[in-house]
């Protein structure tokens, strides 16, 4: 059964209608072809008008849907031959941040991803893609891997943010943040990163300070959630909507900014309503970021990556 956001209640009427006339034709032999095209194709109108005029609010909404592809999804449809790598190697192996190795292409590239989980039981084994310092200084690892063995580095970011435990805390959850970055802008190879979902403060920051940052249409990208900004400055999350107005995290505002390189294309009605299609354009949007930098060398990807990170600040200044 289809999961649908409070805004798609429209949308969820029309395409219920439509089952039931399903239901109903099947036993009975009745004829409701035409019934069912109409309140197809209304639903189709529904569908467009409502995600033609979408809020930031409602963009998060749909950053977060449960049915949303997972980094699982992408490595699982993009990457062949992969063979996942496991642990930091000084305290534990943290499953809410995946990588390996495996082929993309033809070309032998270092995977990474934060995994949020697809149900109850895949949500608590990575918990819901909030990554401890162990979990950031495995990226580190595979991040200084691929630079050993010269591979490019592919990563998917879906996380609302590190995990905030003390325990975590204790172990150095900052410093392993601030290392995994510092990987990804020394890494004297390409790294294209791609926020497939939520991209939450430093916790996505760690995996995605790459190259090359695509964001899908319909993800965000921020320093902090709504609920979190909303807290902070009006002492109550139900201005969520209004924080996320000001946050400017939406796909379009970072293009705009220049925070980010690219968008990709979402089918109509959000990535989970076709998965299929969403790797395909995800496929194409990595191949084509990837490509140009597959044959430059680590002192010009390194300058480059240092003048597209400065230049951002350069920006916010003028």
């Amino acid at each position: 059964m289809r999961h649908y956001l409070d805004f798609e209640k429209p949308i969820a009427e029309l395409e219920g209608k439509i089952e039931e006339l399903r239901r109903m034709s099947e036993p009975d032999g009745l004829n409701l072809a035409d019934e069912v095209s109409k309140l197809t194709a209304a639903a189709e109108r529904q569908l467009r008008t409502v995600y033609a005029k979408l809020t930031p609010w409602q963009k998060a909404q749909v950053a977060r849907h449960p049915e949303r592809p997972k980094a699982k999804d992408y490595i699982g449809a993009l990457i062949t031959d992969f063979t996942p790598l496991a642990g930091d190697r000084a305290f534990a192996e943290d499953p809410a941040v995946i990588g390996g190795i495996g082929r993309f292409h033809g070309h032998s590239v270092v995977v990474l991803g934060t995994e949020k989980g697809s149900d109850t039981e895949t949500r608590v084994k990575h918990n819901f893609g909030m990554a401890r310092p162990e979990g950031y200084r495995k990226a580190r690892r595979l991040i200084e891997l691929a630079g050993r063995f010269k591979l490019p580095v592919l990563s998917f970011v879906d996380t609302s943010g590190a995990f905030p435990g003390i325990e975590a805390e204790a172990r150095g959850q900052a410093e392993a943040i601030a290392r995994s970055i510092e990987a990804c802008l020394d890494a004297p190879v390409p790294l294209v990163a791609t926020i497939i979902g939520e991209g939450g403060s430093g916790g996505a920051i760690a995996l995605a300070a790459g190259d090359r940052v695509l964001m899908l249409e319909h993800a965000i990208y921020s320093v902090i959630s709504p609920e979190g900004c909303a807290s902070i400055l009006w002492r109550d999350p139900a201005q969520a909507a209004t924080a996320a107005e000001a946050l400017r995290l939406t796909a379009e505002d970072l293009r705009r900014l220049k925070l980010i390189d690219d968008v990709v294309p979402e089918p109509m009605g959000g990535a989970q309503r076709d998965p299929a299609a969403t790797m395909q354009m995800v496929n194409a949007a990595v191949w084509d970021a990837l490509t140009p930098l597959l044959g430059l060398d680590p002192a010009m990807l390194r300058a480059q990556r240092r003048e597209k990170y400065l230049d951002m600040g350069r920006d916010a200044l003028t």
